[in-house]
């Protein structure tokens, strides 16, 4: 199923009172139906269906214990952290030089490309714009599992012009005879190439919906860390590059099951996004942070342990006018970091109330863990955790901030410190509906069973 914009006019044309006209004759309309369909897809600005695309989690089959894949979305976070403290400093310090971009992730999504369509198994990045891909001829690229997209094979190929908005929303760009970018990593990662638009598909047949002249990143030359199972990214942030914004979306969400489940999430976009909705949920804003337009920033105002709410002043949440600080909600990071005095309170609380020894967690790369002197956990009482954002308050559960491995005798909280910039990541989402509204410029969690969706 193709989705192109001129169906919505066409049908309003149909049904108008124009139609008992002369000039809604068939050649007429014939003639409408031709033009309409030459129109480029940038004039379109709206998803006119929904769709739902299947994510899977990068480590997902493999013989991991649940903390082991917790440790190892930490070892991705501090490539990804190195990025994104690149990004900030690199705006506080209003440098004027190449920017760094987050990338890397914790789930794929797989796409097909170009056609006849081709595999295009991406990570999907809240914390990034540029949709991109390797492409042949290659002049360096990493290895990715599934033939590398040549785009002179593909029909509905075509370069970016120089004056295009996705190209003027390259930066930096440089425009000679095509559309240049090169994305930068804060651990030495990038991918360098040229813009370009195609027909990208969404979802298994039959429900499969294909979106032409989506624009994306052509990588020629690509160096990366940990992305063998994919062949590029899948931008879902603010700025104009990302899928959200080339397609108009008011509304998208993403759905993410266990992290020790081999089970399928799932990446919903327009009416599909809310259908999951019965009755009204609470919103909380997503705030925007002119110097970090990518990122969606909450706006946390509290934190409550067992049953008291933490002496902590809601100025430690805050987004500084430098464009420091903040929480961020990211599809790539596995667990959640707090800035660390919010987090050091927050820690002396779990002590005090869990009735268990704490254990040296130096090994585990989790700043707090516990000696877990039983082999079912459930067996232990956990103080309960509540996030407080604004006009939301988010009783999590414990499967969502306590992570067991019973062989080992430890259970850690899934949550650290960090510098300024506090993180909201994805173990804290499992099993919940995360509805982005951009309309609203709102979010919210509605508790679901992911698999199902």
């Amino acid at each position: 199923m193709a989705i192109r914009c001129f169906y919505p006019i066409l049908i309003n044309l149909l049904s108008s009172s124009y139609v008992s006209l002369p000039m809604a004759s068939p050649p007429f309309l014939l003639l409408m139906l031709t033009v309409l369909g030459l129109l480029p897809w940038s004039l379109c600005s709206k998803l006119t269906t929904g769709f739902q695309v299947g994510l899977r989690h990068i480590d997902a089959g493999r013989n991991f214990t649940k903390l082991q894949l917790v440790q190892r979305g930490i070892n991705r976070w501090r490539r990804r952290m190195q990025r994104m403290t690149g990004m900030v400093n690199t705006a506080e310090k209003n440098d004027i030089q190449a920017p760094v971009h987050a990338g890397d992730g914790e789930f794929i999504a797989n796409l097909m490309i170009g056609t006849p369509p081709v595999p295009f198994p991406a990570i999907i990045d809240t914390g990034s714009d540029l949709i991109w891909t390797q492409c042949n001829p290659c002049m360096s690229c990493f290895h990715q599992s599934t033939p590398v997209f040549n785009p002179h094979h593909s029909s509905t190929f075509s370069n970016i012009s120089c004056s295009s908005k996705l190209c003027k929303g390259v930066k930096p760009s440089k425009c000679d005879k095509s559309c240049e970018y090169r994305y930068t990593y804060g651990d030495e990662s990038f991918t360098e190439g040229f813009m370009a638009m195609d027909t990208i598909y969404f979802g298994k047949s039959p429900k499969r919906v294909s979106i032409p002249h989506i624009g994306f990143g052509c990588g020629v030359n690509n160096r990366a860390t940990g992305m063998e199972k994919t062949a590029g990214l899948l931008g879902l942030g603010r700025g104009v590059l990302s899928l959200v914004s080339q397609l108009g979306a008011k509304k998208f969400s993403y759905c993410l099951t266990s992290i020790h489940e081999n089970k399928t999430s799932s990446l919903l976009f327009g009416s599909l996004a809310s259908s999951n909705f019965t009755g009204n949920f609470p919103e909380t804003p997503l705030i925007q942070n002119p110097l970090q337009p990518s990122y969606y920033y909450l706006s946390l105002e509290g934190v409550t342990v067992g049953g008291a709410l933490l002496p902590v002043p809601e100025s430690a949440f805050q987004l500084g006018n430098d464009g420091s600080g903040g929480m961020i909600i990211d599809s790539g990071t596995t667990i959640t970091y707090l800035q660390e005095d919010v987090f050091g309170v927050v820690k002396n609380a779990f002590i005090s109330q869990t009735k268990l020894q704490v254990a040296n967690s130096s090994a585990i790369g989790l700043d707090l863990c516990f000696h877990l002197p039983v082999k079912n956990e459930e067996e232990v009482k956990v103080p309960k955790l509540i996030l407080h954002f604004k006009g939301l308050n988010l009783t999590l559960p414990v499967e969502n901030y306590m992570v067991s491995d019973p062989e080992m005798g430890l259970m850690c909280l899934a949550i650290d410190p960090t510098g300024s910039l506090s993180i909201f990541g994805n173990i804290q989402q499992q099993n919940m509906l995360v509805l982005h509204d951009l309309h609203k410029a709102t979010l919210s969690f509605v508790p679901t069973q992911c698999d199902k969706v």
